[in-house]
């Protein structure tokens, strides 16, 4: 499950489960994935029947969320976490192998904390979901590479 803030498409939160997902397994992954996070006021889904357990309807309930649909069979009711989906599988899960459920957590935590950080998105102008507001000059004859994510993604820093 990925969990994705619409607004300034930074991720909160993966969650992973071994197995088939049922609906207190859904219950869970969405606790674990905005652990630590501000409860959204909003939550979209698509129409996987999970979604109408009545455990997970009435955890929205509770906590004052609402639900909201996508339309059937129309992935670009969805653009933004689409495009998230296919980013994460092109960029991490096509090029890395994992072993474990925990070893894939550990993998999506490095690649939530390099997307939201340090990797650029053309929809918010070249910059990052978390980009601090600093403005300072770069000298480019002084920088080093940065690893993210074990070595996969290298990225210049200004030293």
């Amino acid at each position: 499950m990925v969990v994705m803030g619409q607004c300034t498409r930074r991720i909160i939160g993966f969650s992973v489960h071994a197995g088939a997902v049922d609906g207190p397994a859904l219950c869970r992954m969405f606790n674990q994935a905005t652990y630590g996070q501000d409860w959204p006021r909003r939550i979209s889904t698509d129409n996987d029947p999970l979604f109408q357990y009545r455990q997970w309807k009435a955890n929205l309930r509770v906590l004052e969320i609402e639900g909201i649909k996508s339309v059937p069979y129309t992935p670009a009711s969805h653009p933004f976490v689409e495009r998230l989906i296919g980013s994460v599988r092109r960029e991490l899960l096509d090029r890395t192998f994992f072993w474990t459920a925990t070893d894939l957590e550990n993998k999506l935590r490095a690649f939530k904390q390099y997307y939201n950080k340090y990797r650029c998105h053309s929809s918010r102008d070249g910059t990052t979901p978390v980009e601090s507001s600093d403005e300072r000059n770069v000298d480019i004859d002084h920088y080093h590479w940065n690893e993210h994510c074990r070595g996969l993604f290298q990225l210049p820093v200004a030293a």
